[in-house]
């Protein structure tokens, strides 16, 4: 970003780089790494954290690093970042405690780890940035209150989708034009999709087969446009999103007749999709003008007459651009997309086929649960079931395909973080609530 690239490069003449703990070694941490080491002065990943240590190392390997320790004590960790060598460690809380790491990045993709990582490392005054919708999107409001109360930034990322619809949106706003609709640009969407069906997908690029699945089946849509909401004050039109699709290459332009007028203009605006649209994968805003000579100024600019405008990013870089999150939250204090307060829209579990009373509910993007959007207000009065608390539970009795899942049709495991912390956003959030809908 502009502005950004100057104070990282004063960072570099000043021998005082911006050190960040990286948590996780899959597929987009790795890239996070090659980036930094590339091309990105002023910056550089102290540690990576992975529950395989190989897989940690050979991040620094693809990005040309050698001399790496590993590490299992906060002292020994301590020592490398003095000593700048590359660390290595099976435990991330270690990350989180060590002096002279600022930012920790999470790149997990899991809730419950993900939550005891942020936690610990809001504790010991480090800024978190969230590669990761789906710990956000469940207890991120009531994290960020902790985060607040520390004095650091917690941010999702730019590059992936969240993050450069935000910054699309403050565009947008910046220029006087009010953003009324925050959309993703889809190629597919399937509910049904599992494992199986994307595993060749997963294989051809080196990717996770759930993590696949989740981009697939919508719940990975669910929990960007989740928390775009949260940090916009927006809200979807209805559970699950309108999502209208198009034929293949249609132009995102056209996204302005695509959604009921009255859903845009009147309340805080909606987050939506389409699928099909170019520039894929790409997103966009729809917004308005009051002013008349505005909107001739805007029809001269080839936006069209009005009263919907079209503005679109046509790409997004996901790890590219994680560096200049890091630089926004470490340098300037400023977040790429967080909550703004109660969580607004959440994303709940749904049956994916039929399921039998006593079967334990599987993972994200695995067979038995997609998720869907729906604002929290709804899903708080119906005790609607959030999908980043479904794993492990156990059904009380059979749930046909496509069912909404409610906290009375499961029993949760004990003991997890990720519920302690739901419950505690429930309270802190909606007090009103009777016992029934906050019983995680």
């Amino acid at each position: 970003m502009i502005l950004i690239d100057k104070a990282l490069e004063q960072r570099a003449r000043e021998g005082r780089p911006i050190r960040i703990g990286l948590v996780g070694a899959g597929f987009m941490a790795r890239g996070v790494a090659l980036q930094i080491a590339l091309s990105v002065p002023g910056m550089r990943v102290a540690a990576i954290a992975n529950r395989t240590l190989e897989t940690a190392a050979r991040a620094y390997r693809e990005a040309g690093q050698e001399g790496v320790r590993t590490v299992e004590s906060v002292a020994a960790l301590e020592q490398c970042i003095q000593a700048g060598t590359p660390a290595i460690t099976q435990d991330p809380l270690l990350l989180c405690r060590a002096e002279g790491i600022d930012a920790i990045v999470e790149v997990t993709g899991t809730i419950e780890e993900a939550a005891a990582v942020t936690l610990e490392a809001i504790g010991h005054g480090k800024h978190v940035v969230l590669m990761n919708a789906e710990v956000d999107g469940t207890v991120g409001p009531i994290l960020k209150t902790y985060a607040d109360r520390a004095g650091v930034v917690l941010t999702n990322a730019d590059g992936d989708q969240p993050g450069v619809m935000m910054n699309l949106y403050r565009f947008v706003r910046g220029i006087g034009v009010k953003p009324v609709l925050c959309g993703n640009i889809k190629g597919l969407h399937d509910p049904y999709r599992n494992p199986t069906t994307q595993a060749g997908f997963a294989k051809q690029w080196g990717q996770n087969p759930s993590m696949v699945t989740s981009f697939a089946d919508g719940t990975k849509i669910s929990f960007e446009n989740a928390i775009v909401a949260n940090g916009t004050g927006m809200r979807v039109a209805k559970r699950g999103m309108h999502g209208p699709t198009v034929p293949a290459g249609t132009p995102i332009q056209q996204a302005v007749e695509l959604y009921p007028l009255q859903d845009l203009v009147e309340g805080p605006g909606i987050v939506d999709y389409v699928v099909g649209a170019m520039p894929g994968p790409g997103v966009y805003v729809l917004g308005t003008h009051d002013h008349p000579q505005q909107r001739h100024y805007l029809d001269l600019y080839k936006l069209g007459k009005g009263p919907l405008y079209c503005f679109y990013t046509p790409y997004h870089l996901c790890h590219f651009e994680v560096p200049n999150t890091v630089a926004r939250a470490v340098l300037f204090g400023d977040a790429a997309l967080t909550p703004l307060g109660a969580p607004l829209v959440e994303v709940v579990a749904t049956a994916k086929t039929e399921l039998r009373a006593g079967a334990v509910l599987d993972g994200l993007g695995c067979y038995m649960t997609y998720g869907l959007a729906e604002n929290a207000d709804v899903a708080r009065r119906q005790n609607l079931l959030p999908i980043g608390l479904a794993e492990g539970c156990r059904l009380k009795h059979d749930m046909a395909r496509d069912e909404v899942l409610t906290f009375d049709d499961v029993e949760l495991p004990a003991g997890r973080l990720a519920d302690r912390l739901w419950r505690e956003q429930m309270d802190r959030f909606f007090p009103q609530l009777s016992p029934c809908t906050r019983n995680a």
